[in-house]
């Protein structure tokens, strides 16, 4: 555990080395892109449009939560580019598991954006009307079940970036792509039309983004969406485990 702890502070202590202006950057670029939201859920609220059931300030606080822990409801851990350049082959190298080191990694560069943005935002909501208190304490587990599977969904696309040969833009622009339409951190589920929304939070990106956010303003079914997770957790852990078991001997980097 010490040496998880270890790890997680360098890769803390990393994220700083330029600095925290990068950090104060891209915190503003995530503001810029929720004033549309918040302006989008006012207007449709003031023209009685259905909202699939929410209410205004549950649409206010669900898109504000998601901009808030973005890197923990869509977890990228940056492996797929560490086997180009090298550094997942040496991961192999060290006395730790690969799997625990990638995920120690990952949780300290999520720190610094957490204290200096996330932290921040959620003193600063509430001043502003947004109601960011979860409606469920099943909302925490709902989220660490959310950060499990989100390791083992990034664990498949690199065993894909792996084997069609470093073509990781391409896995991260695809996995991008379906992350953002099916997850629901955009647009949340009740929202979509033909009823898709009940069928997606039963798929695996479904239960990443949308269980937690659901649970947090009081809109979701806890029952099945906590079951979903736990579901999905089993099945995709095991498929990750076997499938980096089998992509890792075909691995090739740069630099070594």
């Amino acid at each position: 555990m010490r040496s998880l702890l270890y790890t997680a502070k360098m890769a803390c202590t990393g994220k700083l080395s330029d600095g925290v202006l990068p950090i104060l950057a891209d915190s503003a670029i995530k503001i810029i892109a929720l004033v549309p939201l918040v302006f989008l859920w006012r207007a449709l609220a003031a023209q009685g449009a259905d909202l699939g059931g929410l209410r205004l300030a549950q649409l206010l606080s669900y898109s504000c939560l998601a901009i808030m822990l973005e890197r923990l409801l869509n977890v990228r851990t940056f492996a797929s580019d560490w086997n180009y350049d090298g550094q997942l082959g040496d991961l192999f190298h060290q006395p730790l598991p690969v799997f625990w080191q990638i995920i120690a990694r990952t949780a300290g560069t999520w720190l610094p954006e957490l204290a200096l943005f996330s932290l921040p935002m959620a003193l600063l909501l509430p001043l502003l009307g947004v109601d960011m208190l979860p409606k469920t304490l099943w909302f925490f587990p709902s989220l660490l079940l959310t950060i499990s599977l989100g390791f083992a969904v990034d664990c498949l696309f690199v065993c894909v970036s792996i084997r069609i040969q470093h073509a990781s833009y391409i896995v991260h622009s695809l996995r991008f792509s379906l992350i953002a339409l099916l997850s629901g951190a955009l647009i949340p589920f009740n929202l979509l039309p033909f009823s898709l929304g009940k069928v997606l939070e039963w798929l695996p990106f479904g239960s990443m983004a949308a269980a937690p956010l659901s649970l947090f303003v009081g809109a979701g079914n806890t029952a099945s969406l906590l079951a979903a997770q736990l579901l999905w957790n089993a099945l995709l852990w095991p498929l990750a485990a076997l499938c980096f078991a089998k992509s890792r001997e075909r691995m090739v980097s740069y630099g070594g």
